[in-house]
């Protein structure tokens, strides 16, 4: 008899298996594993599937965000595909959601890795090293609603690492940071530490800055193929191009993702990333304040006086105006399928 796989040691928690008790105790649960073109692998309490959606599903989808994604809690028909794929029928509802917008000009969402509890925000300490872009990434994962932590990679290749971690942590408020070397496995252990037998972790970053021979590390093994490190940048080519799931060797899980290019953001927590710019807001003498040229502005009067970088405001200024733009988007494209939704219930009735 083969043993069961305990969900729980892939990070299924108890609310998701109590609705799913509830109101489809005669199907199957199983967690997204991989996403492919049309199918999905699926790992269930008595092994992987391959499965796909059903017709219902995809007639009443309406986005790339409505459809199963790594991570995901799904319920299918069945946990066997030797009679075929089995059918995914419902996602349960996502603890956390981390996502970006796709790139190009529209304005549709991406998800990168759902259900996760832990983001390590990976950002080498040589030419990679970018606090405006740290930001962007804190931005998003605070949206998310899984819990931030920064880690700074190839420390043997940075010569003032305080320096580097004062400046983070005046952009990073109230995250932990943690330095490391993935390849001399310094500071591995205390990563290992923070990850919990029930958790679900994911390391996102650009490419090239350690994130594969960091997973490496926590797993004990190559799994994860890093290219030789080029020696005029010291970088490390990450050749992931698709979103796993993978199992630790002592409880949780990793959502390994491909490096990002580009991180256009999707929505934005600026209560969280930007909790020092936002309190001077709420300071300044006029409730609509733009921060541009109206008296009694305390985010001027900061900026002014040095209290707050002139960089930080410049990048959150950015974002909001980003923002601004992604809203629009966001409305067109909704009243946009709020029109196919009615033309599809007419054509039905027809």
């Amino acid at each position: 008899m083969i043993d069961k796989i305990n969900l729980f040691k892939l990070g299924l928690k108890k609310d998701t298996l109590e609705l799913f008790n509830e109101e489809y105790k005669e199907y199957f649960l199983g967690r997204v594993t991989l996403e492919h073109k049309h199918t999905y692998r699926v790992i269930t309490e008595n092994g992987e599937v391959l499965g796909r959606v059903s017709g219902k599903f995809n007639y009443e989808a309406f986005g790339t965000e409505d459809y199963p994604a790594v991570g995901d809690w799904v319920v299918l028909d069945r946990d066997s595909d030797k009679n075929g794929e089995a059918i995914i029928h419902k996602v349960l509802p996502r603890m956390s959601s981390l996502s970006r917008k796709v790139a190009g000009t529209r304005s549709d969402e991406q998800i990168i890795a759902t259900n996760v509890d832990t983001v390590f925000i990976c950002m080498a300490l040589n030419n990679d090293f970018n606090i405006r872009r740290l930001e962007r990434y804190i931005s998003v994962v605070w949206e998310s609603g899984a819990n931030p932590r920064i880690i700074l990679t190839k420390s043997d290749l940075c010569e003032d690492i305080e320096l580097r971690v004062a400046q983070v942590e005046e952009v990073a408020i109230g995250i932990d940071i943690h330095v490391v070397c993935a390849l001399e496995e310094e500071g591995i252990d205390e990563i290992a530490d923070v990850i919990g037998v029930n958790d679900t972790v994911t390391f996102i970053g650009s490419s090239g800055i350690g994130k594969s021979t960091l997973i490496n590390a926590l797993l004990g093994e190559e799994k994860m193929l890093v290219n030789e490190i080029r020696e005029s940048d010291h970088k490390g080519k990450h050749t992931t191009t698709h979103r796993e799931l993978i199992k630790l060797s002592d409880g949780g899980v990793v959502i390994d993702t491909p490096g990002m290019r580009e991180l256009q953001i999707y929505s934005v927590d600026f209560d969280a990333s930007f909790k020092d710019v936002e309190e001077l807001a709420e300071q300044c003498r006029f409730v609509d304040c733009k921060h541009k040229t109206e008296p009694g502005c305390a985010v001027k009067n900061a900026v002014n006086d040095g209290t707050l970088s002139s960089e930080r405001f410049k990048s959150y200024e950015k974002l909001k105006r980003e923002l601004w733009i992604m809203e629009k988007r966001k409305k067109f494209n909704e009243r946009r399928a709020e029109r196919k939704k009615n033309i599809k219930k007419f054509s039905r009735k027809s």
